[in-house]
This record gives structure tokens, sequence and C-alpha cells, in this order.
């Protein structure tokens, strides 16, 4: 339930039924236009109604009807074809927030945008319709492919991950978002953006190296923000390739993350930018925090720079976001970098290093390209970020990105864990439609805008206690109560699509056919079909005349002849768009490229990798012979869709469990109760119904449906579906003897003397050409 002031719990203590609101269109009030208004939320699903609680999705609807002002009518001012400066505080997309409320004060009651509106010439009138926040998930739905899960055999993602992906793509977030996920030539960029929010996809890039999910778990308590990586043990090691194979010298880099020093398995953090050299060597940039003695270090392959017993960092435990900047912007084929850290600790703290240049020899960075960002952590980590471009360290306000989102999602619990992204079609909030089917879970905007997603263990348990209690004697005007058989299911199915055999081999490969020019200080596009089905393709790696490296791959060449292989010199970015494969080649040097291997023929060629074999359907089956549910209601059977958000037994258990909970009796539904007014009330809340002038009804519900309405008159309706905690009970048909299942008509059989005196010889009966079960059952013997 809503929190109310005092004022507001006082009125409906008091019964008082006064009705006010406020009604805000475009960001004006307009509450006395307002003639009436009805707003419908409930939860929709293609389950039995009386399971209904445990799944779907709820898109809030409030209508209003409005008139006009300072003797102009509504069609007037608010028609589609009214002038702008009148019409567009009603158009279609504007924004709409309505509080309702008892006495003098209102609560939030919903927050969205105009989906229609409807003016009739002649009146003082015009009809409006909004959708909550929904409506801001009509953009198309997509979500990455990695390879890492079915490469190594193990989750990449979850369910949850998924959902909170496709939230932030249409700006709703759960905790701070990628800093610059658009590229915009000669801006900065997002290279790696993991919020670890149940899974090790990324947007932007893309997880090479996954751990086993024994190691880890995803939390939410711990959790800086939303959700969180947590170790089991020390150490904890994954890592992501970026979007754009940098290059060094030329880049400037900053690494960060969100670290919770007080909850994990010991006290140390690390992140690793590594760096493809020439020959297959490596360069190796790190950042290391240990919480336990305050110890920062910066390093640069053999040199290192450290700030021992810095600050509280080593007393002072919770969320601190970390980062480090290093500087390799340079010209000439080596650097010493120049780094700086930056620490943000739980009470505001801010620990800056200053920018300080690595002198020692092995400090050194030679021509190289980024290839991976590595992660090893003891403690609870979420939002791994790296990003390119940024000029210097960013100030403390921007480095935390304060002001610049607003937290508008609540997730529950990781859950269906995924080792392949499922492909998926439509709007993100069809999409989300489908995970919340297959996951058995809820998705809603609150009152205030907030998306809600709750897993279908919300509903296991039946609660104990309401948060509100209706009485026939004083809140509820009627009632009307409905059990149906359709509503028991005691014997559950639960298909799931399960990996039993990992690894990859090569699927669709790319070899270009011309030899490219990437021009002095410029860059070079180049677009490749790609098939919606094929799974993510990285940055190729930059081959040099000393290695050839498997699978995607590039060679940069200072003559279209291929003679001569340089290093470190092109920055490689790939990004998916429309169907395509889009590479873009930024050429640092001041010396004209060419894409040709060493006998002058093209060296583009890009390898996507594909599953070794299909997953396998297997099914988890929730059944338990003999029970009351079976002898009293026979056996009623459910088969949950097929679908490949169901990757594995455990989850399709847990699935078919809470089906089965939910089923095993037909729990009735409690619909069309009309109540006195309460702001208050929200789909989830658990309800205590007493009735005792005519169902003699005292039990426990959830609320699946909310229907207000008020007219001009300041009448008002809100009606409540109510779904039933619990069965009453097991029947026991107490001085009842149920009639059998048939009744066949009686038969009288034939005896061996009726048919003996009937054929006296056996020639007779051979005569009468009768079979035996003729004779048996005939009347005439």
């Amino acid at each position: 339930m809503q929190s109310a002031d005092e004022p507001t719990a006082t009125a409906l203590a008091a019964g008082e039924r006064t009705v006010t609101h406020t009604t805000r269109l475009g960001g004006q009030d307009r509450s006395a236009q307002v003639q009436s208004w009805q707003l419908e939320r409930s939860y929709a699903t293609d389950l039995p109604p009386a399971m209904r609680a445990f799944s779907g999705s709820s898109a809030a609807q409030l209508q209003l009807q409005i008139s006009g002002t300072g003797g102009t009518t509504a069609p007037e001012l608010y028609a589609p074809w009214a002038a702008r400066t009148s019409g567009d505080a009603a158009r279609p997309g504007q924004s709409v927030v309505h509080r309702g409320g008892v006495g003098t004060t209102t609560l939030p009651a919903f927050r969205g945008t105009v989906r229609s509106r409807s003016a009739q010439a002649g009146t003082d009138a015009v009809q409006l319709t909004a959708l909550d926040g929904a409506e801001r998930l009509r953009g198309p739905a997509q979500l990455p492919k990695p390879y890492a899960g079915f490469l190594w055999g193990r989750p990449v993602a979850t369910a949850t991950w998924c959902v909170d992906e496709l939230l932030r793509q249409a700006g709703l977030h759960s905790a701070p978002p990628p800093r610059y996920p658009e590229f915009t030539a000669g801006q900065p960029l997002t290279l790696v953006h993991a919020s670890l929010h149940g899974g090790f996809a990324s947007p932007y890039g893309q997880p090479e190296t996954l751990p086993h999910p024994a190691d880890y778990t995803w939390t939410r308590g711990a959790a800086p923000h939303a959700m969180a990586l947590l170790p089991r043990g020390p150490g904890l090691t994954a890592s992501w390739f970026p979007r754009s194979r940098v290059t060094v010298p030329g880049s400037r880099l900053l690494i960060e993350a969100w670290v919770n020093s007080g909850a994990g398995a010991g006290d140390f953090f690390q992140m690793d930018l590594v760096l493809d050299r020439t020959g297959g060597a490596t360069g190796l940039l790190r950042l290391e925090v240990n919480f336990a003695t305050g110890r920062v270090a910066l390093v640069s392959s053999g040199g290192a720079l450290v700030w021992d017993n810095w600050g509280n960092l080593g007393t002072l435990k919770g969320v601190w976001h970390v980062g480090a900047f290093f500087d390799l912007a340079a010209t000439g084929t080596s650097v010493q970098p120049t780094v700086q850290p930056r620490l943000t600790g739980p009470d505001g703290t801010v620990l800056l290093g200053a920018a300080t240049t690595f002198t020692a020899a092995g400090s050194l960075q030679t021509s190289a390209e980024l290839r991976e960002l590595k992660l090893v952590t003891d403690l609870a980590v979420e939002g791994v970020q790296l990003t390119s471009g940024l000029s210097a360290m960013p100030s403390t306000p921007v480095f935390d990105q304060t002001g610049t989102w607003t937290k508008a999602v609540e997730l529950d619990d990781a859950i269906l864990p995924l080792h392949t992204v499922p492909r998926i079609s439509g709007s993100q909030w069809e999409v989300l439609g489908q995970i919340a089917k297959a996951a058995m879970s809820t998705a809603e905007f609150d009152e205030r805008g907030v998306f809600r997603w709750r897993n279908h263990t919300r509903f296991s348990v039946p609660p104990t206690a309401p948060d509100l209690t209706l009485t026939s004697l004083r809140d509820i005007a009627s009632l009307t109560l409905t059990e149906e058989i359709d509503a028991c299911r005691n014997y559950i199915t639960q298909p799931a699509r399960v990996w039993e055999r990992y690894g990859g081999e090569s699927g669709a490969t790319y070899t270009d056919t011309v030899v490219r020019t990437v021009p002095a200080g410029g860059t070079l596009t180049v677009s490749y079909v790609m098939a919606d089905d094929e799974f993510d393709i990285g940055p190729p790696t930059t081959d040099d005349d000393s290695v050839v490296t498997g699978g995607s791959q590039v060679r940069f060449a200072t003559s279209r002849a291929g003679t001569t292989a340089v290093k470190g010199a092109v920055d490689v970015l790939t990004r998916r768009e429309d169907g395509y494969l889009v590479m873009r080649f930024s050429n640092r040097t001041a010396q004209t490229l060419y894409t040709a291997k060493k006998d002058g023929t093209p060296s583009v060629y890009l390898q996507n990798l594909k599953p070794k074999a299909d997953p396998v359907e297997r099914s988890a089956t929730a059944y338990q012979p003999g029970t009351a549910s079976e002898r009293f209601y026979g056996r009623q059977e459910h088969t949950g869709e097929s679908t490949d958000w169901i990757q594995d037994l455990l989850s399709a258990q847990a699935i078919a469990n809470a089906l089965y909970a939910a089923g095993v009796h037909p729990v009735p539904v409690i619909g069309d109760v009309e109540v006195l007014y309460d702001p208050r009330v929200q789909l989830g809340d658990v309800i205590r119904l007493i009735d005792t002038t005519g169902t003699r009804l005292n039990t426990l519900a959830w609320v699946v449906g909310i229907s207000t309405s008020a007219a001009a008159d300041g009448g008002v309706r809100q009606t409540l579906t109510l779904r039933g905690t619990q069965p009453n009970g097991t029947p026991a048909d107490t001085g009842l003897t149920p009639d059998p299942a048939a009744d066949p008509a009686p038969v009288v059989l034939a005896t061996y003397a009726s048919v003996s005196a009937a054929f006296p010889t056996l020639a007779a009966l051979t005569a009468s050409g009768l079979t035996w079960g003729a004779i048996k059952e005939s009347a005439h013997v």
C-alpha cells in the first residue's frame, strides 16, 4: 500500500469520502476542467483467472473528460485541429500526472502520457485516454547475442538482466547508465558497460571469460544500486572485449565500477586493461584496491604507482565508486602513461590522486590495441564501465553521474539463467510481457511511474497479515465470489530447452573482396550483411607479420601491396545496425594505410561462432499422486509454453512448482468488490475481507485489479478484483454420496439354462448364426 500522511489516514479512518484530485497536462494544472475520470489497473495474463496474480503485465489506463475554460469550449481548445498554443496540452504523447485522495490531500495515482483524444462538435467535452509508462516502451526491443555462454557452458545472462536492459534502452534506469552509449565521431565512447544486474552480457562490448556459477551469486541486498555480482570466494574473474579496439599510444581510458567493501569473500578488487602488442605479447594497465589496508595501486606493465593507507579507505565499509584514468595520448610508437585514481566513499568522501606520469623503463607502453577488460574481485561489484575519449579525469559530480539519471526501476532477484539470449521481436513492452509470461512474474508501473519487476516467489508463501481490512459493515458495498474447476491445476508440466552439449564452432564467415584504403588521420566505414540469428562479432584482432590470430582478424599495411604491417595504428569499432555489421576504421597515423595481407590480398576476415549442438527439450513435472485435489477434482493437467527463456530444468521445476501451488485447489476469485474509495490500495496488496451479512467470508486475498471512477458531482466508485490467498480447506462432502460418473443401461444376461432351452442341440445353435456375445445379451434367449 501507499503511505499516506496523517490527514489522509485520519480521513480514511473516519469514513471520510469527499474526493479530491489534481490533474496535470503538459505540466500545467487542469484539475478544475476535469469533469470525470476513471483509472484501471489489473494484471493481464492468459492463465486461468484464479491464477492471474502469478503472472502478467499491467498497463494502467486513465480516462479523462475535460471541459473548456474562459468561455471557450473544450473542442476549441483541445481538439486535434485546435491551435497548438492550447491543443498541445492534450496531444498524444503529452505528459499526464493524476493524483487522488480524500479530504484535502491527495496521493499519487497515475503518471503517463496521452494516448488518444476525442472531441465531439457542439459539446463542451473532450475525452482523453492516457497510458502509464508502458507507452515509453514502444521502441524496438534489442538484446545482444553473446557467444560466451554456449562456448563456456556457463550462464551469460538471466531473464532479469534482459528486463533491465530493455528498460535501459527506453531511458528507465535502475543504476547509473553508460556514459556515452551512442557513437558520435570525435566524441567519447563507452567501450564496455556491464551492469552485472543478473548477467555478464553487455550492450556495449561483449563477455569473453565467464566464471563458474558455483563461484558467485547475484545480490540485491548488498548491491550499490540495484543488483551486484557477489563472489563466493576470493579472486572471481570475468572479462569483456571492448566494442572498439582503440590504440596505444593515442588513447585516454577511464575504468570504473561500484564496489561494496562490506560484502564479499575478501577485501581485494582489481580491473585490468590487456593490450595486444606485436608478436602476441601483451601490455597491462591495472587498477588495484585493497580495502583492508587502504592501498591503491595503478600499474603499467612492469611499473606501479602506489597510494598507501589512503584516507579512510581501509576503515570505512560500504559502497565505493572506484575509478582510474589512463592517459596514453602521444605521437610515436611508445608512451609513458599518465595516471590518476579517483574514489568516492559511502559518506561522500572523495579520494583523488594527483595525475602522475610513469618513468620506469618497465612501465613503457609500446604500439598495441586494447584487447580486453578484466575484472578480478573478492567483493560485490556493479556497473563495470570502460570509456574512451575523455580529455581528463572527470570532476566528482561528473564521475559519480550526479543528477544525470533517476532511479525508476525496481528489480527482483535474478531468475532464469541463460546460456544464450533468446531471439526477440516487437516492442520493448511486448518482449517484457513475453518474459513475464515465461517467468511467471509481474511487470508494472506504479503510481509514481516506477517500474517494478516481481518474481513468482512473491506469491509463493501465503501471507499472514493484511495491508488493509475491509468489512461489509463499513467498507464493502457489494461483492461476487467465483470458483471454477478451470482454476484447478494439479498436474503441471513445464518444458525447458536445456543446453547439454557445449562448445562453439565456425558459423558464417565474411572475407572482404577488396583491399580498402584508410586515409591518413581519417576514417573508413564498411558494412557487412549479418542475419538476426547470428551471434555477435567483436572487433577483429589486428595481425602483424609475426603472428596470425584465429577468428576475426585484419592486417593493416603501409602499401596496397601489403609489404609492411603496422601495429597500434588503427582503432577498429564494430556495431550491429539494421541487419548489418558496421565496421569503422580510424587511422591514428599521418600515413595512408591499407587492409592488405602480405601477399596483397584483402585482409579483413570475420568469423561468426555458433553452438556445436542445439539445446534439447526436457520437461519438469509437478505432481503428487493420491492427493485430495485429485480425489475431489480429478487430474487437471496444465502444460506451460515451450520457450527459449527457460534453459535449465531447475528453473522449469521452480515454475512448475509455483503453478502447482497456485492451482492444486481452485482458489476463488473475488470480483466486483465495490468498496469505499481508498487511494492507498495498490496491485499486489493483501486485503482481509470480512463479510458478516452475505457470504460469511473472512479471508485474505491479493489485489489483482483496481478500477476507480469519479463523476463531476464528486461521487466516486472503487471496485477491486481479488484472488484468495488460499482455498476454503479441502472438500469434505459430509453426508454426500456423489453419483458415479457413468450410469449405463442394465443388460439382462442369458444363463446356460435359457440358452439350452432355446437351442436344444448344437446344430440348432449353429444354424442360428448368432455369435456368443449376441446370444449372451440377446433378449429372446
